[in-house]
């Protein structure tokens, strides 16, 4: 029986990697690829206050997205593995594990960053965060 695998694009190196290894490790399952788009990264800036602005940064993160997994394609390309694609909107790593919950996903494949000592605790980990949250199995490639 096929397996969904849940791997998070975000466009990073480490996130390529955790796709790669997906793609290696679950050959036959089906590989759902999730971008998630952060309303935090529209920023406070003078210009986020005007109405056009956010809709302008909308549709250049489902831009952005799309491209994302234009390249995921190109990647699995001839390994004859099947891949689906969705975006969702909010927190990343909220919105990482209720995704899974909500789409029977067997197992989260994602990247980390890496970081380590003061900037973890500042920036955090999406990574971590999903690895506490989840009630299902998370692999963390590095």
């Amino acid at each position: 029986m096929s397996k969904r695998i849940l791997v998070p694009l975000d466009g990073s190196s480490q996130a390529w990697e955790a796709f790669e290894f997906a793609i290696d490790e679950f050959p036959d399952d089906e590989l759902v690829l999730l971008n998630v788009i952060n309303p935090a990264e529209a920023g406070y800036s003078a210009q986020a206050s005007i109405p056009s602005f956010s809709e302008e940064w909308y549709e250049h993160a489902q831009s952005e997205a799309e491209h994302l997994f234009e390249r995921a394609r190109d990647r699995a390309n001839g390994r004859d593995v099947v891949v689906t694609e969705d975006t969702v909107v909010g927190k990343p790593s909220r919105a990482i594990v209720q995704y899974a919950e909500e789409h029977d996903v067997d197992q989260i494949v994602m990247g980390s960053h890496g970081r380590s000592g003061v900037t973890r605790i500042l920036l955090g980990s999406v990574a971590e965060n999903v690895v506490r949250s989840s009630t299902i199995p998370v692999t963390v490639a590095r």
